[in-house]
């Protein structure tokens, strides 16, 4: 057996049909595709989710909920992982450019310090937004906050 003498098996390959050559080809007029509508045009692509007429699923279901439009959304950091982040990444002040550096947030980001966990060095922080008993609890403990 050589390269040259390979052929599919008998039966495997098929002529395709001519469309739209004309009456007596068999498949000729509207080529097999009906009369008139947009499927029968040229360049058809049907709309995502497109339901043929019937009411589309996004139509039928019922609206759930409130989403307000000028929620803001933060990055949330609790003070027993404060100690950890410190740590870990070696930083002298918990601040939004520090954490962008070490790739923890996002640029856009907002972050907000709550009060779970316990703190315990003495920390500075420079965040968006911190909790009561967060605040409380930092300022127990000797550190700093400024709002950005």
């Amino acid at each position: 057996m050589n390269l040259q003498n390979l052929r599919p098996a008998q039966g495997a390959v098929h002529k395709s049909k001519r469309l739209g050559r004309g009456e007596a080809s068999g498949k000729g007029g509207t080529a097999t595709k009906g009369n008139k509508g947009a499927q029968s045009n040229t360049g058809y692509a049907s709309k995502r989710g497109h339901e043929g007429g019937q009411m589309p699923i996004q139509r039928r279901l019922p609206k759930r909920g409130f989403v307000p439009i000028n929620r803001t959304e933060y990055k949330v950091f609790n003070l027993g992982d404060l100690d950890v982040i410190i740590e870990k990444y070696g930083l002298q002040e918990f601040s939004i450019e520090n954490l962008y550096m070490n790739g923890l947030i996002s640029k856009t980001a907002k972050v907000k310090v709550l009060a779970q966990g316990e703190l315990k060095s003495k920390v500075t922080l420079k965040v968006n937004a911190i909790s009561e008993k967060a605040k409380t609890a930092v300022e127990a403990a000797g550190g700093s906050i400024e709002l950005v």
